[in-house]
């Protein structure tokens, strides 16, 4: 594929007029990211709310995209993504702690998607659709979205919308002493599955206020249906029997958010982000965002950013060996738990006129660090790096 990409870059664009649309499929533009996470805290759900959550991932993905004029202008875009993720999991090992490393200890996810849309420039419409698929060793995911946009006449404005689903299967590895008659499994690694689906719709309105000022209105509605837990995650009662976490069979989710950008003056660019979240099982959250980008010189740029966010506990949710009988639903996951975190860090961006490392396709090089903090004491740091050929 990069082969391919420098192929296509080699052979040139011709001189086109501001009428004449070119009808041979041309590269746009292809992004290389990579990133490097990890995790520490004493709050594992694998073992019931106890427990080191270290954890590593590397991940690598690249992305393609690839544009062509038909008879009427109307510019058709092509992308296509591959993903890899290999993580390593400390508490993923203890589903059975009698092996030295198990299955889960470590796994692959790939994700692979593919997408299409078609904008009209004159009439200043968007229509596009996509597909895609994740898979690892217990859990495999197919999804599919599709979307439209319009713009205003003078092309200030713009609403768009979006509806998305997500069919899953999670596979039913549980803890090794709640595993009856295989626990759910039928051979060495062939386990029974269960599904998860979730239906998203989206819609967004984005407005330039002025010369220096842009804000977006986005909300969105997310309808979960299916086994929404996980089988390996314990629940120890009150009376020290352990239990698999159990939740309902449905959620609903409701975000809403609003962006806004303003630039001051012509090095500075002033981001804000802020985003109010729903569920119907009880968890309220609030985010908010802030990211300054600074240009040091018109090539490079510096962008320190800062994320505050808190969220209110979800009703089924209790630490270890809190959870009694009379419980329905019940897990000891801290994700559903009562909590606020920081997250800052900053990136920078060069982008010279003949390319990085003198590399003339080599559009631009991004490096970006960022620091995780939790009430509960988990602490996380995530290094990526991203490469954008045009």
């Amino acid at each position: 594929m990069y082969f391919s990409m420098l192929a296509a870059l080699s052979q040139g664009v011709p001189k086109t007029d501001s009428t004449y649309k070119s009808r041979k499929l041309s590269f746009e533009e292809a992004n290389l990211v990579s990133s490097y996470y990890t995790q520490d805290g004493n709050h594992a759900a694998v073992t019931g709310g106890i427990g080191s959550e270290k954890l590593t991932d590397i991940s690598n993905a690249i992305d393609l995209k690839l544009s062509i004029y038909d008879r009427r202008y109307r510019k058709h875009s092509f992308t296509g993504e591959v993903g890899i993720d290999h993580y390593t999991s400390a508490s993923s090992d203890k589903i059975d702690p009698r092996t030295i490393s198990s299955a889960s200890h470590a796994d692959t996810r790939f994700y692979p998607s593919v997408g299409w849309t078609m904008e009209n420039e004159k009439k200043g419409s968007t229509v596009g659709a996509g597909v895609s698929f994740s898979s690892e060793f217990d859990y495999q995911s197919y999804g599919a979205n599709i979307n439209f946009a319009q713009k205003t006449r003078n092309k200030s404005g713009e609403f768009s919308a979006k509806l998305q689903a997500y069919l899953d299967q999670v596979s039913l590895i549980y803890p090794i002493e709640l595993r009856t008659g295989g626990g759910g499994r039928r051979g060495e690694n062939d386990y029974a599955t269960t599904p998860r689906n979730s239906f998203g719709g989206s819609v967004s309105w984005s407005q330039i206020v002025n010369q220096r000022l842009q804000v977006m209105l986005d909300a969105e509605v997310i309808y979960q249906q299916g086994y929404l837990g996980l089988p390996f995650h314990r629940v120890y009662f009150t009376d020290n029997s352990v239990h698999v976490e159990n939740l309902p069979s449905s959620r609903l989710k409701i975000p809403l958010g609003l962006r806004a950008n303003y630039f001051i003056g012509d090095k500075f660019i002033f981001r804000t982000w802020y985003r109010h979240y729903h569920d119907d099982w009880n968890i309220n959250s609030d985010a908010v965002q802030v990211e300054t980008v600074v240009k040091v010189t018109p090539f490079l740029s510096i962008t320190p950013f800062y994320r505050f966010y808190q969220q209110s506990a979800a009703k089924y949710f209790a630490p270890y060996q809190a959870h009694t009988a009379a419980d329905t639903y019940y897990t000891s996951n801290y994700d559903l738990s009562k909590f606020n975190s920081n997250f800052y860090g900053a990136g920078f961006r060069i982008a010279p006129p003949g390319g990085v490392f003198k590399i003339q396709h080599l559009n631009a090089l991004e490096l970006r660090y960022g620091h995780y903090q939790k009430t509960t004491g988990m602490n996380s740091d995530i290094i990526s790096l991203n490469l954008k050929f045009k």
